[in-house]
């Protein structure tokens, strides 16, 4: 008790006495009163010389920036300046669509164990996160005017890809996230790079914030084996699809599989089923600094609205999805293939969309037709059976890989010869190939992909059929563990799905991404 008493009053005296620009100060005690003294005198007996810890802290960290400015040996790569934990937290925040149930604080991969408490509130327990994507876009040929003959390139997975065009934020994600309870996860995500089109052709509004996802994981079982996903989350449609932009290598997902869930999110409830083993293999994985598409189960099955992200339902039927995948260590056929995994799976879903109508003209003004008469023609509060199977596979870079994925299907969509929707067939796919170099001035994964589709893109007014052909080689440059750079050309043949006409445009394309990340 005389030490506690002490202590505390050498730190009142050292609060009182020191000046900030006081380098130390000699401490004296009374052996009588007990009383602390900073000058000799009758009595006292000196305790020794005491400094301000917070200024010798500052200057050594000064002097430690200093010292490695001279020398020249910091770099990018250099971590050493960052918090013991950081490492442990970008580990973690990479696999969080894995497993998002880690404590940062006991270890990357060590499940969280929750205190049920009175001191433990669910509020301790949110964690944020997310990351920025800065791109810039240079067209260096192709159709660029946007006449009958010569259609404006654009694309419906980049708006930056257009005429008069250079830097655009692609993505700003804030997520926020955390355990309330062993059984029950919570999981918010807005964007604030959403773009607000104009309907009457002015300019359109940038950087508005924007709802992605917002839904809660309710756990049937205590390891996590089985659970509810309710709210709004990704539809668990395809494999690239499901994986987080900030993980995919590929500055934008595909056409073919995307155009089936536009957006890749919609409201309903899903349930997934995720043995123990696998879950392990995807920490692994992701541990390792493999890209998974995240854990939406080996077998998931859900109901949802259907009408795309954030837009209010149309009619009283959903969508029905099933979904499936596994991942096999190939250890089991050769010694030699132990580590190297191959994950292969197959969806399907089957539901009712409306559609919304406008207005159609062509390039030359020689047709005119209102959106009245397309929903006239094609039957006035008509819903279109859109049903889809598709399959991937999926062998993770170590250090070659490859993803493929392919959908087909029907769907309405708009014969432009009669100003009518009617049912037609879908197909589509792409593959990429990937190499994996570690510990090069950072990682780098260099990658080329191709991708095809002819099909319904119905995120837009009328159902319009579009057709794509494209070519992509690129790099990823993982500077360091909160930074990329991604590099690419790509040789483009798309419908400019941004106009009613429709038109076909080719064009090539220079895109640079830049992004950081932040825990």
């Amino acid at each position: 008790m005389k030490f506690k008493k002490l202590s505390i009053a050498i730190m009142s005296v050292l609060g009182a006495a020191i000046s900030p620009d006081a380098a130390s100060l000699e401490l004296y005690v009374d052996i009588e009163t007990k009383q602390l003294y900073a000058e000799p005198g009758p009595n006292r007996t000196k305790l020794g010389d005491f400094e301000r810890v917070d200024d010798k802290a500052s200057a050594k960290a000064d002097n430690a920036i200093a010292n490695r400015a001279v020398s020249g040996k910091e770099t990018m790569q250099d971590e050493q300046a960052l918090p013991e934990d950081m490492d442990v937290k970008m580990a973690r925040a990479r696999a969080v669509d894995v497993d998002p149930h880690v404590d940062t604080r006991a270890g990357v991969h060590t499940p969280r164990k929750l205190k049920e408490t009175p001191e433990d509130h669910w509020y301790d327990r949110i964690n944020l996160r997310g990351y920025t994507q800065m791109r810039y876009n240079h067209l260096f040929s192709g159709d660029r005017v946007g006449s009958r003959d010569n259609p404006e390139l654009r694309s419906v997975m980049d708006s930056g890809v257009k005429d008069n065009q250079n830097f655009t934020f692609r993505r700003v994600r804030l997520v926020i996230y955390g355990d309330i309870s062993n059984f029950l996860y919570l999981y918010i995500q807005p964007d604030f790079a959403t773009t607000v089109r104009n309907q009457s052709g002015g300019e359109s509004s940038l950087h508005f914030a924007q709802l992605r996802d917002a839904y809660a994981d309710i756990y049937l079982t205590k390891d996590h084996e089985y659970r509810i996903r309710a709210g709004q989350s990704k539809v668990p449609f395809g494999w690239e699809n499901l994986q987080s932009s900030q993980n995919r290598i590929a500055l934008d997902r595909n056409d073919a599989i995307n155009s089936a869930v536009p957006s890749e999110r919609d409201l309903g409830l899903f349930a997934y089923y995720t043995p123990t083993h696998v879950q392990e293999l995807w920490k692994d994985l992701s541990k390792k600094g493999q890209k998974t598409s995240g854990d939406y189960g080996v077998l998931g099955v859900g109901i949802y609205n259907g009408q795309s992200l954030n837009k209010e339902e149309a009619n009283d039927g959903m969508y029905f999805v099933a979904h499936s995948t596994y991942p096999f260590d190939l250890g089991f056929m050769s010694d030699s293939l132990s580590g190297q995994v191959l994950e292969v799976g197959a969806d399907a879903f089957s539901g009712k969309f409306k559609p919304t109508f406008g207005n159609f003209k062509t390039f030359d003004d020689s047709i005119n037709i209102s959106g009245s008469t397309i929903e006239a023609n094609s039957g006035k509060n008509r819903d279109f059976t859109e049903q889809r199977v598709a399959v991937h596979a999926i062998l993770f870079p170590q250090p070659f890989g490859f993803q493929a994925e392919w959908n087909w299907g029907n769907a309405g969509a708009l014969n432009v010869d009669n100003a009518r929707i009617e049912q037609t067939s879908l197909s589509g796919g792409y593959v990429q190939a990937m190499y994996q170099i570690d510990d090069f001035y950072g990682n780098w994964i260099p990658y080329v992909k191709w991708q095809t589709y002819r099909g319904v893109w119905k995120a837009n007014a009328n159902m319009p059929k579009m057709e794509v052909d494209e070519l992509e080689i690129g790099v990823e440059w993982q500077i360091m563990k909160a930074l990329e750079l991604v590099v690419n050309y790509s040789h483009m043949n798309r419908t400019n799905m941004n106009n009613s006409a429709f038109g076909q445009a080719e064009g090539d394309v220079f895109r640079a991404q830049l992004q950081w990340n932040y825990y």
